[in-house]
Parts: structure tokens; C-alpha cells; sequence
């Protein structure tokens, strides 16, 4: 850093703004490394790494023990607490899992100091624990990282990298705001000790110093330094030390308080409340053992070496951890009162409310415990319903604070899977009976399906969020498309979620009809869309995005419809295992209730997106896609009249399918010779295709669309949210 002469007042005032300038840099990076390492946090699969810190944190004094020892090892509390809330963002640590921690750090940073002397590390790096001195650990934690994220190519590498990189910016963040105010030394330490008679100001002297240097140990290690060249009194320092412990959790909630969510203000709270309450219970002891006597003149005045010094801080460390660890519980409800849940989260408090309602101690009676997952599961509908019609309110108005709504409520919604998912396992062991396994079974690709839908929604809201971002907007037209065919999604997600929500099968038997259908309805925005491309109407950048975005609604469709055999196979031991069977069966039966329920979609969904004109010159009547599909389909449709008069109950198995588009075109010159004509939609006249079986991953099987790019399309689906995030 440059330094400037203060005997001019130019010199002194540029000085000034140098280190505050490197003050505000060594924060910002120190913000950044907490972002990138949370977002390598949030991108891991977290199964594991959640279960095995809910084993040590749910007892207050394992935690207290895990914030102790990472403490002694990276020889920072600021570092362990800001890592803690870390966790907690990322939804690895509860807030009320991360208070134990939270005190074990302050007592951890004292110990370190303890042992930092009696080994002599200072002198030089022989000892294990030089390593773990920020200084080194941080440009280690970068070179590691670095390497993973450049020359290891994997997904798990570039995770663990990113996380890595993270947590070494974050300590060059705290060296780099170390480094602004180191030369103030002298000036602190006259600080620090001036003011020996009067307790509340060397207190207050203590909690600003600390403040501005944001380290502890670096103010303990002035005093030691004050302490070893002239000496200091128990009675000149004890108050300072007192506000050591204040000003340290100060500054971690500062830090953690810029654009952190109300559980990690909670946490930096609770390490406040922690700290005051220690600090009165400090003054209290103080003054009552001094005013009885036990605390004669002797100790009062007695002159502290470096060693005296460390001895205070760690006794002023370890004493109030020991007697309030016991009240954790109390200082989680001081700090809820304080930092309640936005008025804009309340979606957030129901949720949590949810996961609390999963009761462990259930899971040995499966009915019970299975009716409280289902609960959870129906809630999950909700939020991923709730996602898809936000990401198409951006389509029509785009807003910041909906796109950052858009991200919070995909993370909620991982949660929700993540914690249905374990409590179904925790289950599964007591499950005895046919039902209940069957029943659990069903719950486990139910999840998965509505966690899928909200992942195809959050992959919707990047397209639209790549048209902002670029500033571009669909044709009048193509919007137009979009919102009948998002209103026919919206539609299927509610009769999906209310099916699920009220077990019916009644309900879930108009699910494949209208998916079909839907499917129809992607095809002919595809055909329409490529018009309009080919007369360029629309760009390269907006044709992408639009297809993309059709892809995932067609699959978003396709959960539907997968949610909704699972539903009906839940209940009926013929379609239960044989989900591909009984759609095949269903797509090439006469089945009445099937055709009309298709039928009636087709002609209202149709009739709809056949009102949207194309974007084209007006004399495109003879010359567009559709024109030339309607001469087509008026010939099929005079060649098939006769047959589609025949009852469906009297084709033959091995007859050719009647097409889509004749079922179309007869539609439009004799509407009763439709529905019999609808049985074989998915073939074509000239070229017949059936619906074929797909088997899943998880070795349950359903319905295969039309063609085989669905089908590979879908079996990626499970790398999506992954490799997204």
C-alpha cells in the first residue's frame, strides 16, 4: 500500500482513503467467497453431508464440540460462524442445529490462542497447526481449487472446487480487511489500555477496536504484545477483553446480515445474544467476587504477562459458554421474536411448518407415518404450481424480485423432496402390509414427478430470463401460442394436483386425454413456429427459445400424465407395474369415456389457437403450412369418410389407423365421424406409429410418446437440475 507523509493534510486524508478503500475490498471479496462457496454448497446432491451433520448438531453439545474444533483448526471464530450460516442458507444445518456451533466458536478461538503459545508457533512451521493459520490455508484452499474446477473434469471435482475457491476468497477477504488497519497497532494498543480506572470505556474500547480490525485474536494478541514490553493490571484489561467478545460478534453479523435469509440473521443473532448475555453474567461475577473480597487486591492489581492475558480471555471464554450452553434453546426464541419470517414469506413459514410436522418417532407406524409424507408431497404440488404460474407472469412482465421468488421457491422445493425422500426411507423398514407398500412406493415417484415439474419450470423461467436479458420479445402470434398452450399446462397441473390431493381416479382419468392432446398442440406450435422462421418473421435467438420453451411444457405434460397412471395403478391391481400396458391398451381401445374426454379438449384447445393468426403477408391463405395440412387433410378425410362412419366397435385390429389430421379435417365436415376416427390418433395413414413402452430408471415403467427423441429427451431429464445448477 502507498503511504503518504501525515504531516501534510493531503497525505493524511489520501492515506485515510487508501485503507478504507482496501477495507471495502477485502469485504467485498470476503462477501463473494460466502456466495461462491453457498452456491458450490447448494449444488451438491447434500444427502450425506445433510444426515451426518443433523447426527452431531441436533444435540447442543456435539455442536458445541463440531464449532470448538473447526475453530481450533482454521484459528478463526468470524470464519467458523460465517461458514455455519453458510450451511444454514444452503439448507444443510437448521437454525436451531447451528446455535451449538455458534457458541463452540467463541470458545474455540480462545483455546487456539492457549495453544498457539504453549506450542510457539509463532516462532516458526514446524508444528501441524501452522498449516491451518489463515495466511496459508487460504492460498491452498485457491491452488486446490483451482485445479479441480480447470483439469479435473467431473461434475463432483468442479462442486468441490467451487467450494474450495470459496472458502480461500473468503479468508483473503478477512487477511485483506486485517492488512487495512494493521499499521494502527500503536495507536490501538494507547487505546486499549488508557483506559484502566474507567471499566465502561475500556469495555466499549474493546468492542470498537475489535470492530475495526474484525478480528479477536488480533486484539488479544495486542494486548499480549502491551502486556510482554510494559505490563498490564487484571483490573486495566479484564473490561476490554469483556468488549473483545462484543465487538467479534459484531462484525460476523454485519457481514452475515447483507442479503442474508431470516434463519442466517437468526444465527448471527443468537451469537449477539450469546456474547451480551455473557458479558452481564462476566460484570455480574466480577463485581459481586470483588465486592465480597474474593477477588482481594492481590489478583485486582496483580500484572498479566502474554501468557496472563490468554489465561483471562480463555476463562472469560469457556466459564459462560458452560453455564448458558443449557439455555440454547432460549436464546432460538429470542432471536425468532427478533428476526421473524417476511410478510412475503409466509409461503416459507408453511413449509417449514410442514417439515417440522415429520415426526421420526412415526415412522415405526407406517399408516400414520405415510399420511403425514403424502401431506408434505400435496404441498410440494402447490409450490411447484406456484413456480409455473410465476415463471408465466415473467413471460408476460418480467421483475427482479419474482426471478429471485422464482430461485427461493426451487430451493424450498428441494428441500421438501430431500426431506420426504429420507422420512419415506426411515419408513420403509416397518412397512408390513401390501397397501402401505404400495401406497409408499407411490409417494416416492410422486415426488419425484412434482420435484421434476418444478425443475422444467425453474428451465422455462432461464429461457424467458434470456429474452430480457437480451432484449427480445416473441411475435404477437407466438405469444399468442404460448398462452393457450400454457393455459392447457396450467390446466393439466391442476387436475394432477387436485387428483392427488383428493385420491380420485376419476379425476386422474381426464389427465391422459388432455395430455394427449397437448402433445397435438406443441406439434402444430412447432410447425407454425417453423413458418414463420422460414419467413423470417422470427430470429434464430427466438426460435431457440421458443422451442426450448415448448420442450419443457410438453414434458412438464408429460409428468402429468406419468403422476396420473401411477395414481390410478395405486388402486388397481391390473394397472399397478403395468403402466405401459395399460396406456398402449388405452390409446387403441374404443374406450367412450377416453375419446369424448380427448375429443372435447381437441375441438376447445384447437379452436382456440386456430383464432391466433400466423405472422405473414396477406396473401398467405393458399401458400401456409396449414392451408396445404387442410388440402391434405380434406383428401384423407373423403377417403375415410366410409371408415370413419363404421362403430369403432367393429375395426379390425390389424386395420390401418385412421391419422390425426383426417380426425381433423373430419372434424370440420362431419363432426360425429371424429370421435369414432380418434381411437388410433398417434398413427398415421401412410406410415402407422403406436404408443411403445418406456422403462424408467427406477424400474417402473409407463407410456413411451410418439416418437424416440421423447424418449431420450426424458431419460436426460434426471442430469438436468444437476448440471443446471
Amino acid at each position: 500500500m502507498r503511504s503518504f507523509s501525515p504531516c501534510t493534510m493531503e497525505g493524511l486524508v489520501l492515506d485515510i482513503f487508501y485503507r478504507i478503500i482496501s477495507l471495502l475490498g477485502g469485504l467485498a471479496l470476503f462477501l463473494y467467497g460466502m456466495r461462491v462457496m453457498g452456491d458450490g454448497l447448494k449444488s451438491t446432491s447434500g444427502g450425506a453431508m445433510k444426515a451426518a451433520l443433523a447426527r452431531v448438531t441436533n444435540r447442543p453439545v456435539m455442536g458445541f464440540m463440531l464449532g470448538l474444533l473447526v475453530t481450533c483448526m482454521i484459528q478463526s471464530s468470524t470464519a467458523t460462524i460465517v461458514l455455519t450460516v453458510g450451511l444454514v442458507g444452503a439448507g444443510f444445518l437448521t437454525f436451531r442445529q447451528s446455535i451449538g456451533i455458534v457458541l463452540g466458536a467463541n470458545v474455540g478461538t480462545a483455546i487456539t490462542a492457549q495453544i498457539i503459545r504453549l506450542m510457539d508457533v509463532q516462532a516458526g512451521a514446524g508444528s501441524i497447526l501452522y498449516f491451518f493459520k489463515s495466511d496459508n490455508l487460504a492460498p491452498f484452499a485457491l491452488v486446490i481449487g483451482m485445479i479441480l474446477i480447470m483439469f479435473v473434469k467431473t461434475r463432483s471435482a468442479s462442486v468441490i472446487g467451487s467450494i474450495l475457491t470459496g472458502f480461500g476468497i473468503l479468508f483473503v477477504g478477512l487477511m485483506n480487511m486485517s492488512s487495512a488497519v494493521s499499521t494502527m497497532g500503536d495507536a490501538l494498543s494507547g487505546l486499549l489500555t488508557r483506559f484502566e480506572g474507567n471499566y465502561l470505556l475500556g469495555f466499549l474500547a474493546g468492542a470498537a477496536v475489535t470492530g475495526v480490525i474484525q478480528s479477536s485474536s488480533a486484539v488479544v494478541g495486542i494486548l499480549q504484545s502491551v502486556a510482554s514490553s510494559v505490563g498490564i493490571t487484571f483490573c486495566g484489561v479484564f473490561a476490554v477483553i469483556i468488549g473483545v467478545n462484543i465487538g467479534d460478534c459484531l462484525t460476523t453479523y454485519l457481514v452475515c446480515r447483507i442479503g442474508a435469509k431470516p434463519e442466517q440473521v437468526r444465527t448471527c443473532l443468537v451469537h449477539i445474544i450469546y456474547n451480551v448475555v455473557a458479558a452481564v453474567l462476566l460484570f455480574s461475577a466480577i463485581g459481586i467476587l470483588r465486592t465480597t473480597g474474593i477477588i482481594g487486591d492481590g489478583l485486582w492489581y496483580q500484572m498479566l504477562n502474554s501468557g496472563g492475558v490468554a489465561n483471562v480471555h480463555g476463562l472469560f471464554r469457556l466459564v459462560p459458554a458452560v453455564l448458558l450452553l443449557p439455555m440454547s434453546g432460549v436464546f432460538a426464541s429470542i432471536a425468532e421474536r427478533l428476526a421473524p419470517d417476511r410478510t412475503d414469506d409466509s409461503e416459507d413459514a408453511e413449509i417449514e411448518k410442514n417439515l417440522r410436522e415429520l415426526d421420526m418417532h412415526l415412522v415405526t407406524n407406517p399408516a400414520l407415518a405415510l399420511d403425514e409424507s403424502e401431506h408434505l408431497i400435496g404441498h410440494m404440488a402447490e409450490v411447484a404450481i406456484h413456480n409455473f404460474n410465476a415463471c408465466h407472469q415473467q413471460l408476460q412482465s418480467f421483475e427482479a424480485d419474482r426471478a429471485d421468488r422464482i430461485m427461493q421457491r426451487e430451493d424450498l422445493l428441494d428441500r421438501m423432496a430431500d426431506a420426504s425422500n429420507q422420512y419415506l426411507v426411515a419408513i420403509s423398514p416397518n412397512v408390513t402390509l401390501d397397501a402401505d407398500m404400495r401406497n409408499l412406493s407411490f409417494q416416492i415417484k410422486a415426488l419425484t414427478c412434482f420435484e421434476r415439474i418444478g425443475d422444467l419450470a425453474v428451465n422455462i423461467h432461464e429461457n424467458i430470463t434470456n429474452l430480457h436479458e437480451n432484449n427480445h420479445v416473441f411475435t404477437p402470434s407466438g405469444m399468442a401460442e404460448l398462452q393457450v398452450v400454457i393455459g392447457a399446462i396450467q390446466e393439466i397441473l391442476n387436475l394432477t394436483s387436485e387428483a392427488f390431493s383428493t385420491s380420485s381416479t376419476a379425476l386422474a382419468r381426464k389427465v391422459e386425454p388432455l395430455e394427449e392432446v397437448i402433445d397435438e398442440l406443441i406439434e402444430r406450435l412447432r410447425s407454425r413456429h417453423i413458418y414463420r422462421m422460414t419467413h423470417q418473421h422470427c430470429d434464430a435467438f427466438n426460435g431457440i427459445e421458443f422451442q426450448n420453451i415448448l420442450l419443457h411444457l410438453e414434458r412438464v405434460s408429460d409428468q402429468c400424465s406419468d403422476l396420473a397412471v401411477y395414481m390410478l395403478g395405486r388402486f388397481d391391481d391390473t394397472i399397478n407395474g403395468k403402466e405401459h400396458l395399460y396406456l398402449h391398451t388405452l390409446h387403441h381401445s374404443n374406450n367412450r369415456e377416453y375419446l369424448d374426454a380427448f375429443t372435447a379438449n381437441y375441438n376447445r384447445l384447437f379452436a382456440l389457437l386456430e383464432a391466433v393468426p400466423l405472422d405473414s403477408a396477406p396473401d398467405e391463405e393458399s401458400g401456409t403450412p396449414e392451408a396445404q395440412e387442410e388440402k391434405t387433410e380434406a383428401a384423407a378425410a373423403a377417403a375415410e369418410a366410409p371408415a370413419a362412419a363404421v362403430p369403432a366397435a367393429s375395426a379390425a385390429a390389424n386395420e390401418p389407423a385412421v391419422s390425426v389430421e383426417a380426425g381433423k379435417a373430419a372434424d370440420r365436415s362431419a363432426k360425429p365421424a371424429k370421435a369414432a376416427a380418434k381411437p388410433d390418433k398417434k398413427n398415421k395413414e401412410a406410415k402407422p406409429k403406436e404408443k411403445l413402452p418406456k422403462v424408467k430408471a427406477e424400474g417402473h415403467t409407463d407410456s413411451k410418446d410418439k416418437t424416440q427423441k421423447k424418449k431420450d429427451v426424458r431419460d436426460k431429464d434426471k442430469k438436468d437440475k444437476k448440471d443446471k445448477k
